[in-house]
């Protein structure tokens, strides 16, 4: 069984940066591609960035430039590095998991799901 555990969200003032962690654990973390999305109030989840466990990436327009997703296989930990913020980027951020070499792109590709930390940016 898979679990993950995010950290590294909170306030911070647009233009600021935060990098948020999601710890793994379970079975074989190199086998397993993550993703990062979220979710604001009254709006769907949405897809945030990728990282296959071939470290292939993959963004969504809205984040491109601006955020990067690595992961470190030797501690079994996945980050979303996230710069230049803007208030729209407010939301929910929850770590997602699935096994093999994809991008998990939309959330019906989650197999596991962190609870979400909360990322407040203020204007």
């Amino acid at each position: 069984q898979v679990q993950l555990v995010e950290s590294g969200g909170g306030l911070v003032q647009a233009g600021g940066s935060l990098r948020l962690s999601c710890a793994y654990s379970g079975r074989t973390f190199r086998n397993y591609s993550m993703g990062w999305f979220r979710q604001a109030p009254g709006k769907e989840r949405e897809f945030v960035a990728a990282v296959t466990w071939s470290r292939f990436t993959a963004y969504a327009d809205s984040v491109k430039g601006r955020f990067t997703v690595s992961r470190d296989n030797a501690k079994n930990t996945v980050y979303l590095q996230m710069n230049t913020l803007k208030p729209e980027d407010t939301a929910v951020y929850y770590c997602a998991a699935r096994g093999g070499n994809v991008v998990i792109s939309s959330a019906s590709m989650v197999e596991s799901w962190g609870q979400g930390t909360q990322v407040t940016v203020s204007s």
